[in-house]
């Protein structure tokens, strides 16, 4: 029997939250920091965000390898933090991954430790028709409410034809999407196919396009469907940018949430913001070396804050590019308004504890 999103966090979803993916934290010995795992996730909870997301890619997909088995203790600790400290509304995800057979026991174990929804991957089909995808997902909604995931090929994503996502889109236990591809073309299929399909009052459209933040959020979409015209929204962000200066990213979403219910002209001020945010993006996720450094930029961020000890990373081959910490260092000194240092500063040691 397939479970079903309390009606508290449903409506959270649907109003549009900041949803950070959560980072995983490591001793120089790339063992689990579970001291740190926990600030982590209290440090989101502190900045307002509405939810997190844990097991997906920023937390390392290896977690799930036999050498670290991490997935359970990574998804454990990060429910006892929320379950702690953040509201009933707080939206629990889980990262579920794999074949049929993995991703079923990845969602019954997430929906064990108390998570509302699985944010399913499909890396594990790089080759697999249409009819086999959907197949997958319809199991697996049939365990734990779903949010499909297009994940860009660059980081192991695969290309989903708008036919995948117009029959997706029919399942109905998918209650959101969020759509990474880094491509207008690729995301435009997602919301025509939850268009027509008719769900996009049942689909909640989330973006994770780390390089277009800002103007995914601030657009009104629009389709016909059955020669009616229909608007669909991309209502907040579920995103490993948002892993850093988490206050910042609440403040942008609640600003663009702002603009677009009013239905006011966009102001120039946002426009600028959304390159501001972009340019950051492009040192944190490394796009001059095609992402090769995207974890451990993330990492060096929460490293200078004082959130993490270092920038380790399970695979030891992962690390910062060849210049990546200077643009790093560029942004900061670009955009200071952009940072929540201080607010880490003043709230790290409680979270410590």
């Amino acid at each position: 029997m397939s479970h079903r999103l309390p009606d508290g966090v449903a409506r959270a979803l649907k109003v549009g939250q900041a949803i950070p993916a959560h980072p995983l934290a490591l001793t120089a010995q790339r063992q689990l920091d579970e001291r740190r795992q926990r600030a982590l996730a209290r440090y989101y909870i502190a900045s307002g965000a509405g939810g997190l997301a844990v097991g997906v890619h920023t937390t390392q997909f290896e977690i799930r390898d036999p050498e670290w088995d991490l997935y359970r203790p990574v998804l454990e600790l990060a429910a006892e933090e929320m379950i702690a400290h953040a509201s009933d509304s707080f939206i629990r995800v889980a990262g579920v991954v794999g074949n049929t057979k993995q991703a079923i026991a990845e969602a019954e174990l997430a929906v064990g430790c108390g998570y509302h929804a699985g944010l399913l991957s499909l890396r594990a089909f790089a080759d697999a028709s249409v009819d086999d995808m959907i197949v997958h997902c319809r199991a697996v909604a049939d365990v734990i409410p779903v949010i499909g995931f297009y994940l860009q090929p660059a980081v192991g994503g695969r290309v989903l034809p708008f036919d995948f996502w117009r029959q997706f889109a029919e399942i109905e236990n998918v209650v959101a999407i969020k759509m990474a591809p880094f491509n207008r073309y690729q995301t435009l299929d997602v919301i025509r196919g939850v268009v027509e399909a008719g769900r996009v009052d049942d689909i909640v459209l989330y973006t994770g396009n780390d390089d277009n933040i800002v103007m995914d959020l601030l657009t009104a979409h629009r389709f016909l469907n059955n020669g009616h015209p229909v608007e669909a929204r991309i209502v907040g962000g579920l995103l490993g940018h948002w892993a850093v200066w988490a206050i910042g990213a609440v403040d942008i979403l609640r600003d663009c949430q702002r603009i677009s219910q009013a239905g006011e002209a966009i102001p120039q001020a946002m426009l600028t913001r959304a390159i501001e945010v972009t340019d950051c993006n492009a040192a944190f996720f490394d796009v001059a070396h095609a992402f090769q450094g995207c974890i451990a930029g993330v990492h060096e961020v929460l490293r200078r804050q004082g959130l993490l000890e270092g920038i380790w990373c399970l695979n030891p081959s992962e690390g910062l590019s060849p210049g990546q910490f200077e643009e790093i260092d560029r942004v900061y000194a670009t955009y200071p308004h952009l940072n929540d240092d201080a607010f880490v500063a003043e709230h790290l040691d409680n979270w410590l504890k």
